[in-house]
């Protein structure tokens, strides 16, 4: 049985050790290499004075590569979309991404660990008032290129036009600079920025709902079966709640067990 992290994070886990087929189709070179995106501040950040890498997905990555018994790479991204184009050069063997249609073409994923929301930003004075007045002709939504709120509102918005930041953490800069109507992106990331620069206000409740998995290339069949229980048993001793809170996370909850 796998022990506990001298941190304080992992219960002890009924979850055996990788098997040596896991181990090969999560780490093929020898050490584990995972996809950290730093532009989704639930999930990961980096301490501005000391570069320390924190958050949740740091820290499972960190527990994954202790039972794959290999050294753990963190690979560096400030954007969801540059963790998708980084799977085409094949520079990492596991990633942390929302659920989605378009990814799932070439992502093995697991049950989501965490749940977090979409949410949108407007000025103070705009008339938009709630989440369904966003779609409407001649609203322009600025949303960060290939997240997961820029896949799904490509598919849902039909009379608004979208426009593309950089990154997830560029769009509210872009948003007061080109005077949009609207932000999208993750709630807690537009709360702090709605304290940052006056004048701005979040629209009730949230227009998406984001499943926050774990995900492998395709064709590493074996590496994704483990993948899936290792989720599985992050959630159900604890570490995956214990991750959030040790890091001051609010609003995000973890994700319900997967069904059988």
């Amino acid at each position: 049985m796998a022990g506990c992290l001298a941190a304080g994070l992992a219960a002890c886990s009924t979850l055996p050790m990788a098997p040596p087929a896991a181990v090969s189709d999560l780490a093929p070179s020898g050490k584990l290499r995972a996809a950290i995106n730093f532009g989704n501040p639930v999930l990961a950040a980096k301490d501005p004075s000391t570069g320390e890498t924190r958050g949740v997905s740091v820290d499972l990555a960190r527990e994954l590569a202790r039972r794959l018994n290999v050294p753990l790479e963190i690979v560096p991204y400030t954007a969801a979309g540059q963790v998708v184009e980084g799977l085409k050069s094949g520079a990492w063997d596991v990633a942390y991404l929302a659920i989605d249609p378009a990814r799932a073409v070439d992502i093995r994923y697991s049950a989501p660990y965490v749940v977090i929301e979409g949410a949108y930003l407007v000025s103070e004075g705009s008339t938009i008032r709630r989440n369904e007045d966003v779609d409407r002709d001649g609203v322009r939504v600025v949303v960060g290129k290939g997240s997961a709120y820029d896949l799904f509102l490509s598919r849902e918005l039909r009379k608004a036009t979208l426009v593309h930041a950089p990154t997830s953490q560029a769009v509210t800069d872009l948003f007061v600079a080109q005077k949009l109507d609207v932000a999208a992106g993750v709630k807690q990331q537009l709360e702090a920025d709605a304290k940052r620069i006056p004048g701005l206000r979040l629209l009730e409740g949230s227009f998406m709902v984001i499943n926050q998995a774990m995900g492998t290339p395709k064709g590493r069949e074996a590496g994704a079966r483990y993948l899936g229980e290792f989720v599985e048993d992050m959630k159900a001793s604890g570490f995956v709640h214990r991750a959030l809170a040790r890091h001051g996370i609010e609003g995000a909850t973890v994700a319900p067990p997967a069904s059988r």
